[in-house]
Protein backbone atom coordinates (compact mmCIF):
# COMPACT_ATOMS: atom_id res chain seq x y z
CA UNK A 1 0.00 0.00 0.00
CA UNK A 2 2.90 2.13 0.89
CA UNK A 3 5.86 3.12 -1.61
CA UNK A 4 9.12 2.21 -0.67
CA UNK A 5 11.06 5.56 0.41
CA UNK A 6 13.97 7.03 -0.58
CA UNK A 7 15.28 7.66 2.45
CA UNK A 8 18.02 4.91 3.37
CA UNK A 9 16.59 3.94 7.02
CA UNK A 10 18.36 0.95 8.55
CA UNK A 11 17.46 -1.35 11.09
CA UNK A 12 19.14 -0.34 13.98
CA UNK A 13 18.86 3.61 13.41
CA UNK A 14 14.50 2.19 13.74
CA UNK A 15 15.78 -0.53 16.70
CA UNK A 16 17.65 2.88 18.04
CA UNK A 17 14.63 5.05 17.89
CA UNK A 18 11.73 2.75 19.25
CA UNK A 19 14.57 1.74 22.56
CA UNK A 20 14.85 5.65 23.24
CA UNK A 21 11.09 6.19 23.48
CA UNK A 22 9.56 7.08 26.31
CA UNK A 23 6.87 4.87 28.18
CA UNK A 24 4.06 7.78 27.68
CA UNK A 25 4.87 8.15 24.36
CA UNK A 26 4.58 4.73 23.56
CA UNK A 27 1.27 4.63 25.11
CA UNK A 28 -0.24 7.37 22.37
CA UNK A 29 -0.38 6.61 18.90
CA UNK A 30 0.19 9.43 16.28
CA UNK A 31 -3.43 10.57 16.60
CA UNK A 32 -3.77 10.84 19.96
CA UNK A 33 -0.28 12.44 20.65
CA UNK A 34 -1.69 15.47 18.06
CA UNK A 35 -4.97 15.56 19.69
CA UNK A 36 -2.83 15.91 23.20
CA UNK A 37 -0.01 18.38 22.12
CA UNK A 38 -3.68 20.82 21.31
CA UNK A 39 -2.20 22.54 18.52
CA UNK A 40 -2.93 20.24 15.44
CA UNK A 41 -7.16 20.29 15.45
CA UNK A 42 -7.69 21.54 11.77
CA UNK A 43 -5.30 18.60 10.98
CA UNK A 44 -7.18 16.10 12.85
CA UNK A 45 -10.24 17.48 11.62
CA UNK A 46 -9.34 17.11 7.74
CA UNK A 47 -7.66 13.37 8.74
CA UNK A 48 -10.64 12.76 10.17
CA UNK A 49 -12.80 14.28 7.35
CA UNK A 50 -10.51 12.23 4.64
CA UNK A 51 -10.91 9.13 6.11
CA UNK A 52 -7.23 8.87 7.50
CA UNK A 53 -7.42 8.68 11.35
CA UNK A 54 -8.15 4.41 11.60
CA UNK A 55 -4.60 4.36 9.55
CA UNK A 56 -3.21 7.07 11.55
CA UNK A 57 -3.57 5.13 14.36
CA UNK A 58 -2.78 1.69 12.79
CA UNK A 59 0.58 -0.33 13.28
CA UNK A 60 2.38 2.13 10.89
CA UNK A 61 5.41 3.44 11.72
CA UNK A 62 4.80 6.97 10.13
CA UNK A 63 6.30 9.88 9.81
CA UNK A 64 4.19 12.40 10.34
CA UNK A 65 4.85 16.32 8.90
CA UNK A 66 2.26 18.02 10.89
CA UNK A 67 1.26 21.74 9.97
CA UNK A 68 0.16 23.29 13.06
CA UNK A 69 -3.44 24.99 13.12
CA UNK A 70 -1.78 28.41 12.61
CA UNK A 71 -0.50 26.96 9.21
CA UNK A 72 -3.69 26.04 8.04
CA UNK A 73 -5.02 29.49 9.20
CA UNK A 74 -2.18 31.11 7.16
CA UNK A 75 -3.58 29.25 3.52
CA UNK A 76 -6.10 31.95 2.22
CA UNK A 77 -9.17 32.41 2.91
CA UNK A 78 -11.77 29.57 2.23
CA UNK A 79 -9.38 26.77 1.16
CA UNK A 80 -9.48 24.79 4.69
CA UNK A 81 -13.25 24.51 4.34
CA UNK A 82 -13.54 23.89 0.46
CA UNK A 83 -10.88 21.09 1.35
CA UNK A 84 -13.71 19.92 3.65
CA UNK A 85 -16.06 19.52 1.73
CA UNK A 86 -17.27 16.08 0.36
CA UNK A 87 -16.88 16.55 -3.16
CA UNK A 88 -12.69 17.35 -2.59
CA UNK A 89 -11.86 14.33 -0.01
CA UNK A 90 -9.93 13.05 -3.28
CA UNK A 91 -7.24 16.34 -2.92
CA UNK A 92 -7.61 16.64 0.71
CA UNK A 93 -6.41 13.23 0.87
CA UNK A 94 -4.08 13.99 -1.64
CA UNK A 95 -2.77 16.91 0.12
CA UNK A 96 -2.79 15.44 3.96
CA UNK A 97 -1.17 11.56 2.50
CA UNK A 98 2.05 14.47 1.02
CA UNK A 99 2.40 14.75 4.48
CA UNK A 100 2.96 11.38 5.43
CA UNK A 101 6.46 9.28 5.40
CA UNK A 102 6.50 5.10 5.59
CA UNK A 103 8.64 4.60 8.31
CA UNK A 104 9.68 6.89 11.60
CA UNK A 105 12.55 9.02 10.17
CA UNK A 106 14.03 11.10 13.52
CA UNK A 107 15.85 14.38 12.62
CA UNK A 108 18.99 12.61 13.22
CA UNK A 109 18.35 10.50 10.13
CA UNK A 110 17.63 13.41 8.02
CA UNK A 111 20.86 14.67 5.53
CA UNK A 112 20.43 17.63 3.73
CA UNK A 113 18.99 17.44 -0.09
CA UNK A 114 17.71 14.28 1.21
CA UNK A 115 14.46 13.21 -0.68
CA UNK A 116 11.84 11.05 0.33
CA UNK A 117 8.72 9.91 -1.07
CA UNK A 118 4.81 10.23 0.76
CA UNK A 119 2.53 8.39 0.77
CA UNK A 120 0.56 10.42 -1.20
CA UNK A 121 3.33 9.28 -4.04
CA UNK A 122 5.37 12.14 -4.69
CA UNK A 123 8.93 13.21 -3.33
CA UNK A 124 9.50 16.03 -0.51
CA UNK A 125 12.80 17.03 -0.29
CA UNK A 126 14.81 17.88 2.77
CA UNK A 127 17.37 20.95 3.11
CA UNK A 128 19.18 21.51 6.22
CA UNK A 129 21.62 24.81 6.93
CA UNK A 130 22.62 24.85 10.13
CA UNK A 131 20.18 24.15 12.52
CA UNK A 132 16.83 25.12 10.32
CA UNK A 133 15.50 21.93 8.43
CA UNK A 134 13.01 22.32 5.98
CA UNK A 135 10.58 19.80 4.55
CA UNK A 136 9.93 21.36 1.30
CA UNK A 137 8.68 25.26 1.78
CA UNK A 138 7.82 24.26 5.45
CA UNK A 139 10.23 24.63 8.50
CA UNK A 140 10.61 22.19 11.04
CA UNK A 141 9.67 23.88 14.18
CA UNK A 142 9.40 20.90 16.45
CA UNK A 143 11.39 17.55 15.65
CA UNK A 144 11.19 14.01 17.08
CA UNK A 145 7.82 14.14 18.89
CA UNK A 146 7.69 10.38 19.49
CA UNK A 147 4.16 7.90 19.25
CA UNK A 148 3.63 4.41 19.50
CA UNK A 149 3.67 4.19 15.83
CA UNK A 150 5.79 6.62 14.30
CA UNK A 151 7.01 10.33 14.96
CA UNK A 152 5.73 13.81 14.26
CA UNK A 153 7.97 16.81 13.31
CA UNK A 154 5.97 19.93 13.26
CA UNK A 155 6.28 22.54 10.31
CA UNK A 156 4.88 25.91 10.11
CA UNK A 157 3.11 25.49 6.85
CA UNK A 158 0.35 22.89 4.83
CA UNK A 159 2.47 21.20 2.24
CA UNK A 160 1.11 21.18 -1.62
CA UNK A 161 1.80 18.14 -3.46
Amino acid sequence: MFRKTYLALSAAAAITAAGATGAAAQEMNIVETAQDAGNFQTLLSAAESAGLVETLTGEGPYTVFAPTDEAFEALPEGTVDELLMEENQDQLTSILTYHVVPGAVMSADLEDGMEAETVEGSSVTISIDGDTVMVGDATVTQPDIEASNGVIHVIDSVLMP
